[in-house]
């Protein structure tokens, strides 16, 4: 796969895109501003966007004047159009596997990670995790890391959730008596 820098301004984008993308174009600066531009959007011959709209839009607030940019020159009408869709909607397909999350979120946490890039939304949102809270007494701590393997920690954790990845932010508390707090 061929991918090339290309002007921000020179990509378009489609402009019956059906993705409402908007809520999720900070989330995503705030990772494009973390990790770097890590995935290229994907235009048509004519520099249409196919996928790659809240990048796009993320990238422009971002000040970015260029972004990596696949051309795909392969596809049919029919297969672009499928595929602005398809991009989309596959990845609501997956779930987290809630044995294993609450491990990596904790491991992050007393990494000094900031949780908040990570895409979950806020105590407040409506779609939020009601809660996510240790029921164990071995939570790992930095002085006590978590076995491995097996890749399992004697805490449990319990999941309530809906969970949009595409908007907001929380901060995962790695005790029962942390608090949730919103960056």
């Amino acid at each position: 796969m061929k991918v090339e820098l290309r002007k921000l301004s020179d990509i378009i984008p489609y402009e019956n895109n059906p993705r409402i993308n908007d809520a999720a174009v900070d989330a995503v600066a705030a990772s494009i501003r973390e990790f770097g531009f890590r995935q290229p959007v994907v235009v048509d011959g004519a520099d249409v966007l196919i996928v790659g709209h809240t990048r796009w839009k993320a990238a422009q607030k971002l000040g970015l004047k260029e972004i990596p940019v696949h051309v795909a020159t392969d596809l049919t009408p029919a297969q672009i159009q499928a595929y602005r869709i398809a991009d989309n909607e596959i990845a609501t397909i997956a779930d987290w596997d809630y044995d294993l999350l609450p491990l990596e979120l904790a491991e992050l946490q007393l990494a000094d990670f900031d949780l908040g890039l990570l895409g979950f939304p806020p105590r407040s949102s409506p779609k939020s995790w009601e809660r996510v809270l240790p029921t164990g007494s071995s939570t790992p701590t930095k002085s006590q890391p978590r076995p491995m393997p097996p890749r399992r920690s004697p805490a449990t954790f319990e999941f309530s959730a809906n969970i949009d990845c595409s908007a907001a932010t929380l901060q995962v508390p790695t005790t029962s008596t942390a608090s949730w707090k919103a960056k």
